[in-house]
């Protein structure tokens, strides 16, 4: 199971004229349908009248199968959109979108052409994307006394956990999302500091 992966941090757009069509790449962050639609939304509005929408998106890890797809947008079948999915794929970058943007010129470019016409800007975003990694995190739970809080409070910052949630009754039950590879840190620190009387339950 992935501990982190790559995803955008800034966007990236480019523009090209291949035999008279002007082809417009979009390459975006994206961590759901919703926002893909919402993209869509914007550039078409700002790119009125375009023959084709083509996109392609990776709305999870770079290694998932599941939440993906692709659109060629009336373009012939196989043309835009899935060859466009493909080099997402190669590139290992997770939750990623792009949109291609064409203008028709008049001349036809044939599947291969298209395929090469399609995937000329995404090729060269992915080299220059600017990303940033993203650490999974997953859920755990603890039950602290209210003179702990503070401490433990602090001992989450130091592995980077992050609080999701804190119930204050006779004790406190602080839920907080941690990343695998700081469990047995987070474990032995709680242990020590608690002298043993704490423990931590972790899903996953």
């Amino acid at each position: 199971m992935l501990e982190s992966y790559l995803i955008p941090s800034e966007n990236w757009q480019l523009e090209e004229e291949i035999k008279h069509s002007r082809f417009i790449s979009f390459i975006f962050h994206c961590d759901s349908i919703d926002k893909l639609k919402l993209v869509l939304t914007d550039i078409k509005r700002d790119y009125p009248g375009a023959s084709h929408y083509c996109y392609a998106f990776i709305v999870g890890a770079p290694t998932d199968m599941v939440l993906i797809g692709s659109s060629d947008d009336g373009e012939p079948a196989g043309s835009a959109g899935r060859p466009m999915l493909a080099v997402l794929q190669g590139a290992n970058i997770g939750e990623v979108a792009a949109v291609v943007v064409r203008y028709y010129g008049g001349t036809k470019l044939g599947v291969g052409g298209l395929v090469r016409a399609y995937t000329s800007g995404l090729r060269q975003g992915l080299t220059k994307l600017a990303t940033q990694l993203k650490q999974l995190r997953y859920p755990a739970r603890l039950q602290c006394d209210y003179s702990q809080l503070r401490d433990i409070e602090h001992l989450l910052q130091q592995v980077e956990a992050v609080v999701t949630n804190k119930q204050f009754a006779e004790a406190v039950d602080i839920e907080f999302e941690i990343g695998k590879h700081q469990r047995a840190r987070f474990s032995e620190l709680l242990t020590m500091l608690s002298q043993g009387s704490l423990r931590a339950e972790f899903d996953l």
